[in-house]
């Protein structure tokens, strides 16, 4: 073995022992549970390690973990297979490959990994006796049709009931042929080429045998360093018409009662984050939000809503470690929010700043969409006008994102404004502003990628994997889109 084999093995090994909670099973049945990002990414989503700890939960199946490795090129350099955390066994050994994706992009890592375990990409390239490539994940929600070249199974909806419908398919079958017809007779489960058409999403409504979804696996080698998560609710109880998450997609806010939350965090924990896609709808939140600092502990909490924020909530943060105040304003003007049904105003995001500035936070950030349909120059000279107006309270900082629009949703089939467009948006108002905000803006040309993977069939897979092939610079992807007559499904009203 070289000294860069081992290094890597080692490197394997460290962060398994830099972990608390990690499961080490043998069974009949063994799924290698694949996220096609880093582990830094993979292990700071709740809904990956509720299935890693459901799978081995089950008495004939064991789950082991894989990552899109940091360094994809030296892997293929070495010629080295993608192992698996636990016990650094090849990832083609296992039976299954069940890949968690959370959005588009993400695309080009299940197809690096594929790769890199030794398999074909495409699922009708793969013999009998290859492993069963299965797909879910928050993606499940919106447009898996790129994905359909090259998994055997699309997981679709809420994966905590399905993981065992699918893997005693598996353990009761003699083949994968076998395996794949039954679950095409399956709600929730999708197989290309067998099954007719996608099937309605599984949302599962049963709180007291799954919720709240909490961290297996607590590490400080996260984006969310040694903090751990659980949900106090899941769903949405709002219907913003750009949202995958809106309550007609997802059967609607299932709350989690504040005591079976608290009950669920174990002593040791020192960093908490309470998750969900609405956790200031919770109306015992800053009950928990104190509760977890009387104990001691930093909190964190995703998804703020700045119509549901009040002083003693903002102070909450505050003592539990907060050193900004993150809302999201989406639309540029309150025209545009309105058309998205979102609730906030000015004033609300004006009274959220101020809690800030009294609570001593360092600033405000604000997350905006821009290239709405229908947005207009007036809608980012309101923008920029608000925003130096917000500054004069505390610094103020924009992630700013092209906007994308998903299926399933109310704007699904909406157009992308197009890459100039966005960007002329985005140096209007930097120049409206001044310099009195901090400007953090994602890719139009990748927001751009994005929306044809989120709108577009499985000829859109088919061209990343062309683009992905030839180098993945956004030139490849423009050729490849062509190529392949990529056009986005006809608009869906709503």
């Amino acid at each position: 073995m070289s000294a860069t084999r081992h290094q890597l093995l080692l490197e394997a090994k460290a962060l398994l022992e830099a972990e608390r909670g990690t499961l080490f099973k043998q069974g009949a049945l063994g799924v290698a549970l694949c996220y096609p990002s880093p582990y830094r990414v993979g292990m700071s989503s709740l809904g990956f390690q509720t299935i890693y700890r459901k799978i081995n939960e089950l008495p004939f199946a064991y789950a082991e973990r894989a990552f899109l490795p940091e360094d994809e090129a030296l892997m293929r350099r070495l010629r080295m297979p993608l192992f698996s955390l636990e016990t650094q066994r090849p990832v083609s050994a296992f039976s299954v490959l069940a890949f968690s994706v959370a959005y588009e992009l993400e695309l080009v890592g299940l197809l690096s990994m594929l790769e890199l375990s030794g398999l074909a990409l495409r699922s009708s390239e793969r013999p009998e006796h290859a492993p069963l490539v299965v797909a879910g994940g928050p993606l499940s929600f919106s447009n898996t049709a790129p994905l359909e070249p090259f998994v055997d199974v699309v997981v679709q909806g809420e994966a905590e009931e399905l993981v065992e419908v699918l893997l005693r398919a598996c353990e009761a079958s003699s083949s994968k042929s076998q395996t794949l017809n039954a679950l095409a007779q399956q709600p929730g489960f999708f197989v290309p080429g067998i099954s007719e058409a996608p099937k309605r999403f599984h949302v599962h409504k049963a709180l007291d045998t799954v919720l709240p979804a909490y961290s297996q696996v607590v590490t400080p080698h996260t984006e969310l360093s040694s903090m751990f998560l659980i949900e106090t609710g899941r769903g949405c109880s709002r219907s913003c018409r750009y949202c995958v998450m809106r309550k007609t997609t997802n059967g609607g806010l299932r709350l989690v009662p504040a005591q079976r939350i608290l009950e669920s965090i174990p002593p040791w924990a020192r960093r908490v984050g309470f998750v969900g896609a609405a956790v200031t709808d919770h109306p015992k939140l800053l009950e928990l939000l104190e509760a977890s600092i009387v104990a001691g502990r930093e909190v964190g909490v995703s998804s703020l809503r700045a119509d549901r924020l009040s002083l003693p909530l903002v102070k909450a943060l505050r003592a539990g470690g907060a050193q900004a105040l993150t809302v999201a304003m989406d639309g540029a003007s309150q025209r545009l929010r309105d058309l998205l049904e979102r609730r906030h105003t000015e004033e609300h995001i004006v009274q959220a700043a101020q809690w800030a500035k009294a609570c001593s936070m360092r600033h405000l950030k604000l997350y905006v969409m821009l290239g709405l349909p229908s947005e207009e120059e007036a809608d980012v000279e309101e923008l920029a006008r608000f925003c130096k107006e917000l500054s004069g309270q505390l610094p103020l900082v924009l992630s700013i994102a092209p906007f994308v629009a998903k299926r399933h949703t109310p704007m699904d089939g909406a157009p992308f404004a197009g890459i100039a467009e966005v960007e002329a948006r985005l140096r209007l108002l930097r120049a409206r502003l001044g310099g009195k905000a901090q400007l953090r803006p994602t890719s139009s040309r990748w927001a751009f990628i994005e929306y044809m993977l989120s709108q577009c069939g499985p000829e859109a897979g088919l061209a990343a994997m062309e683009a992905w092939k030839r180098g993945g610079k956004f030139s490849h992807w423009s050729a490849a889109f062509e190529k392949q007559g990529v056009k986005p499904f006809s608009p869906v009203s709503g």
